[in-house]
């Protein structure tokens, strides 16, 4: 791609969150001539996440960057494989392989301390204001009522649909690991983080590095910019991966 034009960024959220989530790194990265934008993803199906996705391609210069945070991991591992994605970033996110779901790759890790803060109503997943804590507790405590006001639900099995086409095999991955994740565990961001042979930043965050340490994600992405947008190859892939941790 030509040497003076950015890739634009493309931004995944996942439960118990929206689009609105990346606002402080959209800022920083517009002040800096990034052209952003955010999908809203529905959670009502990985597929049609993934469709959200790609059609805010549509709306932003090619080729693009893509973020995905949490279960956004999951819908840019498949949204990925688009021709106009150069590159993949996760904020401590899910990322399955082909013969993974969400729940599956959760399942080979301990169970984290949000689970026992939710509550399914009307066939969809809530998290109840006493697992706030434990999905942004490093944010102060209007920003945590705030992340609760706003928060998409999923649908109940969401997390055991899949789509195969696993694009971190293919294409450049940063991962930014959240070292006091009380959602996903951090031994499953730094697993998946070492299977797609991701350039791996530890971040002293809870689950939401992108509201409580903005400067650190948006350093991240725009080092993935600069790395595709200069042609830089592709981080070495491990040979062989392991199956399970």
């Amino acid at each position: 791609m030509p040497t003076q034009t950015k890739p634009s960024i493309v931004f995944a959220h996942g439960l118990w969150a929206d689009a609105s989530c990346f606002s402080k790194v959209i800022r920083t990265l517009q002040a800096d001539g990034y052209e952003c934008i955010a999908a809203q993803n529905s959670l009502d199906s990985l597929q049609g996440d993934v469709d959200a996705v790609k059609r805010v391609f549509g709306r932003v210069n090619s080729p693009s960057i893509l973020v995905g945070h949490s279960y956004g991991g999951t819908v840019i591992t498949a949204a990925g494989n688009d021709d106009r994605v150069v590159g993949l970033v996760y904020i401590a996110a899910l990322a399955p392989d082909d013969d993974e779901t969400s729940q599956s790759l959760q399942d080979k890790f301990p169970k984290t301390d949000v689970f026992a803060h939710i509550e399914v109503a009307d066939g969809r997943v809530w998290l109840r204001k006493d697992g706030v804590d434990c999905f942004a507790g490093d944010l102060p405590e209007d920003e945590q009522k705030i992340v609760w006001s706003v928060q998409g639900v999923p649908v109940l099995d969401l997390f055991n649909q899949k789509i195969k086409g696993a694009a971190w095999k293919a294409k450049p991955s940063w991962y930014i690991v959240g070292k006091n994740d009380r959602t996903v565990h951090p031994d499953l961001e730094r697993f998946v983080a070492k299977r797609m042979g991701a350039t791996v930043v530890e971040a002293e965050s809870s689950h939401v590095p992108m509201l409580s340490q903005p400067d650190l994600v948006a350093d991240v992405i725009r080092k993935a910019a600069i790395a595709v947008q200069a042609g830089a190859p592709a981080p070495q892939k491990p040979a062989a991966r392991r199956t399970s941790p």
